[in-house]
């Protein structure tokens, strides 16, 4: 059974940093394309970053420069490093895992605010 599960969220003032993790099992991360979403309250899921197997990243411009998408195949983690942190980051973080079809994790929570 494959199981994403997303982990590092929590309250950061603005310009903090936070580390996301995204722990899989039941199938090796190595051989597939990841990305995250977020999910602000009332807002529709925004695509955030993808990395493919080959580590070649793509970011939505609101978090282009700021955030960092990357993975450690070793360990079947997947990481976003949130770095300069604003208010409107807040939102459910969700972590992806696409092969035939694409894994969702259950998200973690991300809040930005003084």
């Amino acid at each position: 059974q494959v199981q994403l599960v997303e982990s590092g969220g929590g309250l950061v003032q603005p310009g903090g940093s936070l580390r996301l993790s995204c722990a899989a099992s039941g199938i090796i991360y190595s051989a597939y394309a990841m990305g995250w979403y977020r999910q602000a309250p009332g807002k529709q899921r925004e695509w955030v970053a993808h990395i493919t197997r080959d580590v070649s990243p793509n970011y939505a411009d609101s978090v282009k420069g700021r955030f960092t998408i990357s993975r450690d195949n070793a360990k079947n983690t997947a990481y976003l490093q949130m770095n300069s942190l604003k208010p409107e980051d807040t939102a459910v973080y969700y972590c992806y895992l696409e092969t035939e079809v694409r894994y969702w994790g259950q998200g973690t929570q991300v809040t930005v605010s003084s």
